[in-house]
């Protein structure tokens, strides 16, 4: 800057001045005062950035929560009306072959076997599906052993009996399938 641009941009500060109270005007602060004004200005803008980091990191936590729970919100339910279901599998299992035959008892067999069709339909649309076993290796995150059956046939750790059935909602496990295990034969 030549001298005369010098006096141009003080006269035009000046002028951007006039009128404000003398008190008002800062005056040029040394450089321990800049320094120190630069770091708390630096400083602040880290808490700043702290806290919108902090700010989405929460926004995003509560979003995940309320996802699952949406998801899951019927787990209780669903538990307590998977008993339900057993009861009614174990209705029509417990009925005689011969007895499925007779004409008075056609009627009651199928209206049954309907409802236990649309306890499976209304499962499905919440997302609770039932855990294959049988035949499968057993999967201490989906199958509960409860005993070990000697056999010479599978290999061992197969699940060979479903005791109770297993079910999972969507990706979690609502209750597990109690199965009996093969172990090797005598």
């Amino acid at each position: 800057m030549t001298n005369d641009d010098t006096r141009q941009h003080d006269d035009a500060a000046a002028a951007e001045l006039k009128g404000v109270p003398e008190e008002m005007i800062e005056t040029p602060a040394d450089d321990t005062e800049i320094s120190a004004l630069k770091e708390q200005l630096e400083t602040a803008r880290q808490d700043v950035l702290y806290a919108k980091a902090e700010t989405q990191n929460v926004r995003r936590r509560m979003e995940k929560e309320m996802a699952d729970a949406r998801a899951y919100a019927a787990t209780g339910f669903a538990r307590d009306i998977l008993s339900v279901a057993d009861n009614l599998a174990r209705a029509l299992e417990s009925i005689p072959a011969d007895l499925r035959d007779d004409d008075k008892l056609k009627n009651v067999i199928a209206g049954i076997e309907a409802t236990g069709r649309e306890i499976d339909k209304v499962f499905a649309g919440h997302g609770i599906s039932r855990i294959a076993a049988m035949g499968l290796p057993l999967d201490p995150h989906q199958h509960q052993a409860m005993l070990e059956v000697p056999s010479a046939d599978v290999e061992p750790g197969t699940v060979v009996q479903e005791l109770q059935s297993g079910y999972m909602i969507k990706d979690r496990l609502l209750r597990p399938a109690m199965v009996a295990v093969a172990k090797k034969g005598d």
